[in-house]
């Protein structure tokens, strides 16, 4: 079983469905990547994922544990960190402020985890007395990631988590993500730029209306023909 098994979620906002049957799993230190033209239910999937859409179909498993019914602060207690796309940073508390309270639910001693998001970002470390509204777009995601890690996740969601960042700093995102996962994390990621995000992946999805259209491995997917015509410019 994988780790992280989302099956056949259906739901919506209202009376419409956005997912139809979408399907999502994510083995143990796996990075998967969910892809797909605007609209297609990519972010929706993921709040699903995360408890913030009631599915009216389907089933969420953890580690092989049901957690369907769970709401989203009691599935961060089993083990999952979820960085959205907006809003994701307290502007007005300092980096260091904003790790420490990615720590809310723990009872044990933070630090050394703190001092591991420091050497995975070093521009953090830098900017630790900072407020956060002040650093520059990436090093505000960097901040976000950092503050997810500091709950100790086993599944790190990421919502375009380099949405309006320059292309050095996506590849140098992409390269932390890499390194997270290699820690045994497993990621599950939204992310608008396609190519860059499956050149990374071990598993991609591609949703069209909410449904999986192509599964299959980033590399696997990258060399298809339909794929790259339709979704990655040729």
């Amino acid at each position: 079983m994988s780790f992280l098994d989302a099956s056949d979620m259906t739901g919506g906002y209202g009376a419409a469905d956005i997912l139809h049957g979408c399907t999502l799993k994510v083995e143990k230190g796996q990075i998967a990547v969910i892809v797909g033209p605007n609209g297609a239910g990519k972010s929706t999937a993921m709040k699903a994922v995360f408890g913030m859409l009631k599915l009216r179909g389907g089933s969420v498993k953890l580690d092989g544990e049901d957690i369907t019914t769970l709401s989203p602060q009691d599935r961060v207690k089993k083990g999952m960190g979820f960085v959205p796309q907006v809003n994701n940073v307290f502007p007005t508390m300092s980096v260091e402020e904003n790790l420490e309270m990615g720590a809310f639910i723990r009872h044990d001693d933070f630090h050394e985890t703190m001092e591991q998001v420091y050497d995975l970002f070093p521009i953090l470390r830098e900017k630790r007395y900072q407020n956060a509204g002040e650093l520059s777009g990436g090093q505000r995601q960097q901040v976000a990631v950092g503050r997810a890690l500091m709950t100790k996740p086993k599944l790190l969601m990421l919502d375009e988590p380099t949405a309006g960042v320059s292309p050095i700093v996506m590849d140098e995102l992409f390269d932390r993500i890499i390194e997270v996962a290699r820690t045994g994390i497993s990621i599950l990621m939204v992310e608008q730029n396609a190519r860059q995000a499956l050149e990374i992946a071990d598993m991609g999805y591609v949703l069209v209306q909410g449904a999986n259209k192509y599964t299959d491995t980033g590399a696997a997917l990258m060399a298809d023909p339909d794929v790259r015509r339709t979704f990655l410019g040729g």
